[in-house]
């Protein structure tokens, strides 16, 4: 009986040592989420050179943020813009945040989350060229590739005519404006000011529109979980003031 007691004991002791183990293994490893970013559109997500090409920025902090909440440890990959749902959806990266708007194009290929951010569009020339939209008549606009401004101009065209030329990268616009090869470019508010500030031969006015058109959202696989996982932390983010103090380190003053 003794013999029993002392096997069944033995057993009992391998099991709970053996759980322990894959509880330990389970529970200190975090799933790793990748997110698919164009970084160059500062200060939302760009390179640090100074960091050792570290991508860093107001979406990356956003998005970390977020995976510390839920237990994911966050990878970043860096593309072209336009190619970052069509990325996602070959399941290259899990999940997108590049200050990108939910539009209803978008919305058939992705679920997004909640707004996180709202900013506005400007129109950019050199020497204040342009003062009103209607001065776009004939002129050459530059955009980026696949992004809520290309829509933008798009719409602008119907009352307004003129030709749209596109880049993959922000900084490309600013060159090709700088160099007079397009008269003006439409850029966010947010990612202009830091040009703006350093090249003050460039000028720029607001397009007028509804607030929520320019606001930023995480899209991620038609069904995934983690689109509700993300809207919680984010309703909270608001709620506690994290969000509130990302953005005024990122953008400057309140929002």
């Amino acid at each position: 009986m003794k013999k029993v007691l002392s096997i069944l004991l033995a057993s009992l002791l391998v099991i709970g040592v053996l759980g322990a183990c894959a509880k330990k293994e389970d529970g200190g490893k975090k799933k790793v989420l990748t997110m698919g970013t164009s970084a160059d559109y500062k200060p939302y997500e760009y390179v640090d050179s100074a960091k050792s090409d570290q991508i860093i920025g107001f979406d990356v902090d956003v998005a970390k943020y977020i995976g510390k909440e839920l237990g994911y440890e966050i990878k970043i990959t860096d593309m072209d813009f336009n190619g970052l749902l069509t990325a996602m959806e070959a399941k290259k990266v899990d999940f997108v945040m590049a200050g990108m708007t939910p539009t209803e194009k978008r919305k058939k290929n992705a679920d997004f989350t909640d707004i996180y951010f709202v900013a506005k569009n400007l129109v950019i020339s050199k020497n204040g060229a342009i003062q009103k939209v209607e001065d776009l008549k004939g002129k050459t606009v530059g955009v980026q590739t696949g992004s809520i401004q290309e829509g933008k101009a798009k719409d602008m065209q119907k009352t307004t005519d003129f030709k749209i030329t596109d880049r993959s990268r922000i900084p490309e616009l600013f060159e090709e404006l700088k160099a007079g090869r397009v008269d003006a470019i439409i850029v966010e508010d947010t990612v202009a000011k830091g040009y703006l500030t350093k090249l003050t031969e460039l000028k720029s006015i607001e397009i007028p529109e509804a607030a929520e058109e320019a606001g930023s959202a995480i899209a991620f696989p038609k069904g995934s979980k983690e689109t509700a996982e993300f809207n919680k932390v984010i309703k909270k983010m608001k709620e506690n003031g994290e969000m509130e103090k990302l953005t005024k380190k990122w953008f400057g003053g309140e929002q």
